[in-house]
């Protein structure tokens, strides 16, 4: 992973969840510290087209994503609140074929472990790139980026 540092344009140091929105446990816990993390460590986000080091606080309100950017010295940068509708339908496959694959690590063969494996990753890459066009033209951010988010997005609606 890169120095968040090196990269062109802005990017995050910080990540907070709103406890409060938070509903992930099990597995989608273990998800979301990795999904923060890996963010962290290397990630490409430009509110506006902004350079510079950013936190970022996601939570629900009212049954939207809101997306809550600060500088680094904890200034309000901009706030986006987007509706979730255009993520429902692949949060809930996400979910579906998760679980399938966790119970396949138990049970199933290799091949099969790995067939499932990349189903979920297609359909992960579905959400990033439904996340990336709903923040185009408001946060730049790169397809690893955004498959990071997608993961917290889940993490934030798991009811599991």
């Amino acid at each position: 992973m890169g120095d968040p540092q090196t990269l062109p344009g802005g990017h995050l140091v910080a990540i907070e969840i709103d406890p409060d929105s938070l509903s992930a446990q099990g597995f989608m816990d273990a998800e979301r510290r990795t999904a923060i993390h890996d963010l962290v460590a290397e990630n490409r986000f430009s509110p506006g087209g902004r350079d510079g080091a950013f936190n970022l606080r996601l939570s629900i309100a009212d049954k939207k994503l809101v997306l809550d950017v600060s500088d680094e010295a904890g200034k309000p940068v901009v706030r986006h609140i987007l509706s979730l509708r255009p993520l429902v339908r692949v949060i809930r496959d996400y979910f579906l074929i998760c679980e399938g694959y966790y119970e396949a690590i138990r049970t199933a063969t290799p091949h099969r472990i790995e067939a499932i494996d990349m189903g979920r990753r297609g359909i992960h890459n579905e959400g990033a790139e439904v996340l990336l066009d709903r923040l185009s033209g408001k946060i730049d951010l790169d397809f690893d980026t955004a498959r990071r988010l997608f993961t917290l997005v889940c993490a934030l609606r798991w009811r599991g």
